[in-house]
C-alpha cells in the first residue's frame, strides 16, 4: 500500500477501490469514516461502495485537514471493537428486557384467580366493559355469615337509590371487583365471592365492619349503558 493515495491515482485506476478505502481507514478519523459510510470491515465496505462514493471520500479527505486521524485517536480496529462491544451490551440489555417482560407476562397468566362468579341472571347483551370504561352497578356486600356490610339496594329508600359508578379495572375498587366485573356482560347479575387477598386482606376494613382476612360475597348487577340499550 502506498503511503498516500491521491485523487488522480484513483481516477486513473492506478489504485483499486479496496486500496483507496484501506488508505482512508488507516489515515482518516473515525468520525470521517462514519460520515462517509466507510466505517467497518474492509472487505464488505469495499464490495458495497461505488467508485464515485470512494472518489468523493478521497477528495473530501485531501481537502479537509480535520478529516485526518489525530495522534491521540484510536485506530479503526480499536473503534470497531469498541462498537462491537457496545452492540453486544445493547443486544444483551434488549434480550434481558424481553425475558423480564415474558416472565412477568407468564407470572400474571399463572397467577391464581382469587374470586369465583355464579351467574344469577344472564346479561341483556354479549358486550362486556373494557378496562377503564365507566360502569354502573347495583350491589349488596355480605360477610360469609350473611351479614350485610354495604349495599346501594338494601340500605336506602327506593327514590334515593343510586348505582355505583366508577372506571373499572383501574384500581378504584378492590381487585376482586375489578377483575370480576370485566368478565360480566352488561345487564348481567352475578354472585361474586372474593378471597381476602383480592378484598381487604389482613387489614380488613373496620369502618365498614369487615374483619381482617374476610372472604366477601357480593351480589352485583351491571347496568346496560344508555348508548348500548337493553
Amino acid at each position: 500500500m502506498a503511503t498516500s493515495v491521491s485523487v488522480d491515482d484513483f481516477k486513473s485506476d492506478k489504485i483499486s477501490k479496496k486500496q483507496a478505502i484501506s488508505f482512508l481507514q488507516e489515515n482518516a478519523s473515525v468520525q470521517f469514516l462514519k460520515d462517509q459510510k466507510l466505517f467497518g470491515k474492509l472487505a464488505p465496505i469495499a464490495k458495497g461502495s461505488s467508485k464515485d462514493k470512494v472518489l468523493t471520500a478521497l477528495e473530501a479527505f485531501h481537502a479537509d485537514p480535520a478529516a485526518k486521524k489525530g495522534n491521540d485517536e484510536v485506530d479503526l480496529n480499536e473503534a470497531l471493537e469498541a462498537t462491537k462491544a457496545l452492540k453486544i451490551k445493547e443486544d444483551e440489555a434488549r434480550k434481558n428486557m424481553k425475558e423480564a417482560e415474558k416472565e412477568e407476562s407468564v407470572n400474571v397468566a399463572d397467577e391464581e384467580v382469587k374470586y369465583t362468579k355464579r351467574v344469577i341472571k344472564k346479561g341483556k347483551t354479549h358486550m362486556k366493559p373494557d378496562k377503564g370504561s365507566v360502569v354502573s352497578c347495583w350491589y349488596t356486600g355480605r360477610l360469609e355469615d350473611g351479614t350485610i356490610f354495604d349495599s346501594n339496594v338494601e340500605n336506602a329508600r327506593k327514590k334515593e337509590r343510586k348505582p355505583l359508578k366508577f372506571k373499572v379495572g383501574t384500581g378504584l375498587v378492590i381487585r376482586g371487583w375489578d377483575e370480576a366485573l370485566l368478565t360480566m356482560c352488561y345487564g348481567e347479575k352475578a354472585e361474586i365471592t372474593i378471597e381476602p387477598d383480592w378484598a381487604y386482606g389482613r387489614k380488613g376494613n373496620p369502618d365498614a365492619g369487615i374483619p381482617p382476612w374476610s372472604k366477601l360475597v357480593f351480589e352485583v348487577e351491571l347496568e346496560v349503558p344508555v348508548n348500548i340499550g337493553a
